[in-house]
């Protein structure tokens, strides 16, 4: 069977600086990762997308909060799944768009992927996962007083909120991400993370938190077996001393180099961290290919062109896995 690549779609890579969020503006930003992974596709791949929320969810959740005056405030947790649905559907509909245009029978389908955590996880008594909009500091000490946000600086890029981020354990829509595989269809799966929930006396229940998409996408890729690893964010390439003046860009990394640099403290925990946290563990595991790209560089990151591309570990090659 055809190799699987997961994508990863970063929920900040929707949006641009100094440019409205609106939907209409998604739509438009949203079509340029939709045409690269529809490129990915014609190169050969079976095809799994996750997609980021950070921007998604903290918008939800403030709309939650300000009409809690006239309707009902929805959990964290549920605010995810909206948010889930929200970008799936904008996702599943431009990709619909760009293979009928290509003149491709495949389907895009979006599962709402619940994701197993640990209700005694230590990141629900450290929140860490910057969620909504960059504020400035004036604004986040103001947003810390009045509502008890935690708040953040973000890379040097403004202040965001931070909620807890535990680790994902299971995926309890795989089976059926399985089956839209085999049956050829593009599928958009884990979005935001998945939507988190922890196991108590045989049912799942939901839990205030945002799983980190880098994470939940790395378990993906694992328990598909796939081979590329794509991470789809708003920067071309990694970066050393992302946002100074000695900024460095990086092509290529070794597994060894990337560790490395993430023990330095060179790839923020709210950011590029977790990509690379995730990237180390897949190709540990058996994975091939891992590469983090902007949007419309998928297919040229792909063929060698663009992105950074991170290496297999310096060791023994293993068995290589048979794809799902």
């Amino acid at each position: 069977m055809k190799p699987i690549a997961v994508l990863a779609i970063g929920g900040n890579s929707l949006e641009q600086p100094g440019r409205p969020a609106s939907f209409a503006e998604q739509q438009r930003i949203a079509r340029l990762a939709c045409e690269g992974i529809v490129d990915v596709l014609r190169a050969g791949y079976r095809v799994v997308v996750t997609h980021g929320n950070g921007p998604q969810v903290g918008q939800a959740l403030l709309r939650s909060e300000l009409a809690a005056s006239a309707v009902p405030p929805i959990p964290l947790d549920a605010c995810g799944a909206e948010t889930q649905g929200l970008i799936g559907y904008l996702l599943q509909q431009e990709l619909t768009n760009v293979l009928r245009e290509r003149g491709l029978w495949q389907s895009a389908v979006s599962l709402v992927t619940q994701v197993v955590v640990d209700a005694n996880d230590p990141a629900f008594l450290q929140p860490s996962k910057p969620v909504g909009p960059f504020y400035s500091l004036q604004e986040a000490e103001r947003r810390q007083r009045e509502l008890a946000w935690v708040m953040v600086e973000d890379a040097g890029r403004g202040w965001r909120r931070v909620v807890p981020s535990p680790q994902p354990i299971e995926l309890v829509e795989i089976g059926a991400v399985r089956t839209c595989l085999r049956a050829g269809h593009i599928v958009i799966a884990g979005g935001g993370g998945g939507i988190p929930v922890v196991r108590r006396q045989n049912r799942l229940q939901g839990v205030e938190a945002v799983v980190d998409k880098d994470r939940t996408s790395g378990l993906l890729a694992r328990q598909l077996h796939a081979e590329l690893l794509l991470f789809s964010t708003a920067v071309d390439r990694v970066a050393l001393h992302f946002g100074r003046p000695e900024q460095r860009f990086l092509d290529r990394l070794t597994w060894e180099e990337a560790r490395q640099y993430l023990q330095q403290g060179h790839f923020p925990p709210g950011s590029m961290g977790p990509k690379i946290e995730a990237a180390l563990e897949f190709l540990a595991a058996g994975g091939q290919r891992v590469l983090i790209t902007s949007p419309e560089n998928i297919i040229r990151a792909v063929r060698g062109q663009a992105g950074t591309e991170i290496l297999q570990p310096l060791r023994a090659a293993q068995p290589r896995w048979s794809a799902a």
